[in-house]
């Protein structure tokens, strides 16, 4: 949606009736609908004007109606580029310590490069919701996004600079990776066409929802993300394991992250967003489990991310890293984003008063928490 600040509140509300007749088609049509979701344009645009303060009332306002109407709210990019104001980071972390359901990102680099200005000022705002945040878990709604293309449905990186009244479909298919992986015993050839052929048909059945909800509501179907997001239990890293027979993070473990994303890049649909393969540390029970028996680290996610749109993501880290150690990581991602020309995002949840060794204490039924580990 693109909105405006004297008519939010009745955009915001026709958006999620919406998605709620968007909801019931897809519920009709078979499937389990997790959440609705509306991204904006950029904030900074409608709160230009506003003094600090001002701001930041009228976000907890848009937070509190996002809230109660039963959705998840995007305010897109606090800085797009290393011209904008260093300013609206620091109305951003203020934000997200208190906001119960709004996300936000800043874009850390594009097509011109790496915006280190963005990156230094998304390291002090790290640390800032860290210290300020309840249990420090108001970074789950940052992510710094590198290479991000717009319209993608999986948050927080989502953001658009278009005319809204669009939308698109993001898929949680993890559990088709550990079926196709389970039935085809390690083979890589037989993994491949049959994830293809498991992937393509039930984006086919998605897509064919999607265009009936674009009827019916008049916007326009922008694509869906076919990326096998996992959820908890339903675990891409279980299914990696299923591939390799061996423990996350072992040998095989690439080869498992390549044979996902070319599958996902070869679904027959309109794709959006990062189409390829997320490894989010924290919402895969598997995947905690691994991180804290120290299979995997920093170094391997980022080399995972040079065969998928990995990133660094809900990454726990200790509560005494720096802000110069939050800058070089984010520089990290954001260089090995500009070499592929793909979308990574970085998505770190370091723990006020934790040390390497104890464990997070986070409190959210999609955050799984897990031991802490040092830092290379």
């Amino acid at each position: 949606m693109r909105i405006d600040r004297e008519h939010y509140r009745a955009q915001l509300l026709e958006a999620a009736n919406r998605l709620r007749g968007a909801r019931t088609r897809f519920q009709k049509d078979g499937w389990e609908v997790e959440f609705m979701r509306i991204t904006t344009q950029p904030f900074p645009e409608y709160v230009s004007g506003l003094s600090h303060d001002q701001a930041l009332s009228f976000l907890m306002e848009m937070d509190a109606l996002a809230e109660k109407e039963d959705f998840l709210l995007a305010i897109g990019p606090a800085m797009s580029r290393d011209r904008d104001d260093p300013a609206l980071m620091d109305l951003l972390g203020e934000l997200l310590s208190k906001a119960k359901v709004i996300n936000a990102t800043a874009l850390i680099a594009g097509e011109d490069g790496i915006y280190w200005k963005v990156v230094r000022a998304a390291a002090r705002m790290v640390k800032y919701i860290e210290d300020h945040s309840p249990e420090s878990q108001g970074n789950f709604s940052f992510t710094a996004a590198a290479m991000m293309p717009e319209y993608a449905p999986f948050y927080p990186a989502s953001y658009h600079t278009g005319p809204g009244h669009r939308f698109s479909v993001g898929l949680e298919s993890a559990n088709l990776v550990e079926r196709a992986f389970a039935d085809t015993a390690g083979d890589p050839d037989a993994a491949s066409r049959r994830l293809k052929a498991d992937l393509a048909q039930y984006t086919s059945l998605a897509e064919a929802s999607a265009l009936a909800v674009a009827i019916e509501s008049g916007w326009e179907y922008l694509g869906l993300d076919p990326t096998p997001a996992p959820l908890m239990d339903v675990s891409i890293g279980v299914a990696i394991e299923r591939f390799t027979g061996q423990r996350f993070g072992s040998s095989g473990t690439l080869t498992a992250a390549r044979l996902i994303t070319e599958a996902v890049k070869a679904v027959p649909a309109r794709q959006v967003g990062y189409s390829g393969l997320m490894l989010p540390v924290l919402e895969d029970r598997r995947l905690a489990q691994r991180w804290s028996e120290g299979t995997i680290n920093l170094d391997s996610l980022l080399a995972y991310s040079a065969v998928c749109a990995t990133g660094l993501d809900t990454v726990p880290l200790p509560g005494d890293i720096s802000e110069k150690q939050i800058a070089r990581i984010l520089g990290d991602v954001a260089s090995l984003a500009c070499k592929w020309k793909k979308p990574l995002t970085a998505r770190l949840l370091p723990v006020k008063g934790k040390k390497a060794g104890e464990r997070s204490q986070f409190h959210d039924p999609y955050l799984e928490n897990a031991v802490l580990q040092p830092l290379p």
